[in-house]
């Protein structure tokens, strides 16, 4: 076998892994979650899953790097993109609502996610520095609009905080799978209020 079809052959172990860690812990939570939990999820050996990972917490820990590596991949293109800062944050918002759609597991996970990196450092470090960098990007999306005038001259740091909380929200649609709001509907009425708020054109209006 050569060193690429190994490479290959070891990426798809490890995906099969993290998918499998992925749905145990929507259904039993991190603390309830064994390593047998995942073997028997996985359809592997436990010899397998230890010749890659050496503990439940490790394969966990990856799970957050897997997904920032997935989505880092776009959301930095988005970034990149010689277009206006508006378009750049409607690419934003389209991206975590195809993301949505497409496995609403991973944003239930994220929960889960958020309350271990209240009471595990390794956990808490990890999930700061994904958000840092996430906010960082929108951050650089905003300072985008406000140097080439298409924004308002206003606190970058404020303003992507706040988008961040909005695109955060996504989470409450994979909790109570709403009935009568879409998270696309939701997203694209927000993604209107926020471009409204940012653009310079409607700089000094006051609504009553």
């Amino acid at each position: 076998m050569t060193e690429k079809a190994q490479n290959s052959k070891k990426d798809h172990r490890k995906d099969q892994i993290l998918n499998a860690a992925l749905n145990v812990i929507i259904r039993k939570g991190y603390s309830d979650c064994r390593m047998d939990d995942i073997v028997s999820e996985a359809n592997l050996s436990k010899g397998a899953i230890y010749w890659y990972y050496k503990s439940k917490k490790e394969i966990f820990l990856s799970l957050v790097n897997h997904w920032v590596n997935s989505f880092g991949v776009t959301l930095n293109h988005i970034v990149q993109k010689e277009q206006p800062a508006s378009d750049q944050l409607k690419s934003l918002f389209d991206f975590f609502v195809n993301a949505y759609e497409q496995n609403p597991n991973v944003f239930k996970a994220e929960l889960e996610f958020w309350s271990l990196s209240s009471r595990d450092e390794d956990f808490h470090s990890k999930t700061q520095k994904v958000y840092n960098e996430f906010l960082e990007l929108i951050e650089a999306i905003i300072k985008h609009g406000v140097d080439s005038g298409e924004f308002k001259n206003l606190d970058v740091k404020v303003a992507a905080l706040s988008i961040m909380v909005n695109i955060e929200g996504i989470v409450w649609f994979s909790l109570f799978d709403s009935e009568e709001l879409s998270a696309r509907h939701y997203f694209e009425t927000i993604t209107g209020f926020i471009l409204s708020g940012l653009s310079k054109q409607h700089e000094g209006v006051h609504y009553e």
